[in-house]
């Protein structure tokens, strides 16, 4: 029974932390009870009457589990629709009306068994689509980095990075070991924007050789005040992986302004000498 309880905790825990956050987001909201909106009497009406809905606190407890845990269950109904997996929601619920009436139709050796079964359905039905999807971005990319290699000012570079220099900027160009400061915004090729230090008010600042290798590379073809646009490919970015909103093998596009180049601090030569004292100190305290 170990996959139907792994659902019903992580929907009872959700289910928990939504009413938490909404009674945390009452206590510190007290600019709020200022405004002419909460303290007119008017406000405070329809408040009353959804609490007189239910007869104690336990009771209304139980209702919020319960559309917490109908509010999960219809999501993943949703996620797996994309799947090409739908389940019928009336036997779902007629699943947990019989349980609480202690008359389910299946054994629990028969309810661990085909949730097993289900669970490796969902399994190799993500798989399927996630390489599905990870051809189409493949393929995506590669028309988008063709058709952008026509541009006006493009160059190609051995690895497959594309790049256009937009303003060379001056100085030095940055090595690996240099902190750079930029502004950028990341698109995807179809033009979703993933990332912005524009939009955040804030640049971002970085060992250039701690990033993605389409940066390490690119940045290397401008100067401080230089702006470029870089085409990645995914070998170059975050690959047949992916992350949290960007897809498996996607092309990635930035547009990039170096802001500042720090040169790394030169090493001590005392400190290098007497290693061991080095690292005595931070054991001293």
């Amino acid at each position: 029974m170990k996959s139907l309880f792994k659902v019903t905790l992580l929907a009872t825990t959700m289910a928990i932390a939504l009413n938490a956050t909404q009674v945390m987001a009452a206590e510190t909201a007290p600019a709020a009870a200022a405004t002419p909106a909460a303290t007119a009497p008017a406000a405070a009406a329809p408040a009353a009457a959804e609490a007189s809905k239910f007869k104690s606190d336990d009771e209304q407890a139980a209702y919020a589990l319960g559309a917490s845990l109908g509010r999960y269950m219809e999501n993943s109904l949703k996620e797996q629709e994309k799947l090409g997996i739908k389940l019928d929601k009336d036997q779902l619920i007629a699943g947990v009306q019989d349980a609480f009436a202690n008359k389910s139709k299946l054994s629990d050796q028969e309810i661990e068994k085909t949730l097993q079964t289900f669970e490796g359905r969902v399994k190799a039905a993500a798989q399927a689509k996630m390489e599905q999807d990870a051809k189409a971005n493949s393929d995506k990319g590669d028309k988008f980095r063709a058709d952008f290699a026509k541009e006006k000012g493009v160059k190609k570079a051995e690895s497959g990075l594309l790049y256009q220099v937009e303003k060379p900027g001056t100085g030095a160009a940055p090595k690996d070991s240099d902190t750079v400061v930029v502004n950028y915004k990341g698109t995807l090729t179809d033009g979703t924007e993933f990332d912005n230090s524009y939009t955040r008010g804030e640049p971002l600042s970085f060992r250039l050789d701690g990033v993605i290798p389409g940066w390490t590379e690119g940045l290397k073809h401008i100067k401080k005040g230089g702006k470029i646009k870089l085409v990645i490919p995914p070998e170059l970015a975050y690959g047949k992986t992916g992350v949290p909103g960007i897809p498996a093998n996607s092309t990635l596009v930035f547009d990039v302004e170096l802001l500042d180049v720090k040169a790394a601090p030169k090493a001590d030569p005392k400190s290098a000498e007497k290693p061991a004292e080095a690292e005595a100190a931070p054991k001293a305290n």
